[in-house]
């Protein structure tokens, strides 16, 4: 079971990393877009470039804070912490609405995290 949990630490560690990758093009999309609806000059263009920058904004911050857990926990996993067992819980089961590979990384973190072994390897 030991070799499960490593399996899956890496897995959220990738994973946390594909989302700080994906806040990070957000914003720079969202930054060109900007400078591209604010150069067009008018009220309109400067309500259109903040309401859009700030959209963007929220979503960056939002897939840096799925992120960053997923890479904490992943750490915590790899080095057998008591608590990324049960971080990795909460993380695998929000995981279960992203489908399809969200929902087979949740499942997957489930069937490791219950495990009567996997409780015993992270409890020492």
């Amino acid at each position: 079971m030991q070799t499960h949990v490593k399996v899956l630490a890496w897995l959220f560690i990738i994973f946390g990393a594909f989302y700080l990758i994906g806040a990070f093009g957000v914003q720079m999309f969202v930054g060109i877009m900007t400078a591209i609806i604010g150069a067009e000059g008018g009220q309109d263009a400067a309500l259109g470039a903040t309401i859009f920058g700030l959209t963007g904004t929220a979503i960056s911050v939002f897939l840096v804070c799925m992120g960053i857990p997923g890479i904490i926990t992943g750490i915590g996993l790899l080095k057998l912490k008591r608590w990324a067992r049960i971080a990795g819980i909460i993380l695998s089961a929000m995981r279960l609405i992203s489908f399809p590979i969200g929902t087979a990384l949740g499942v997957y973190g489930l069937w490791v995290f219950f495990h009567k072994d996997t409780e015993a390897l992270v409890n020492q």
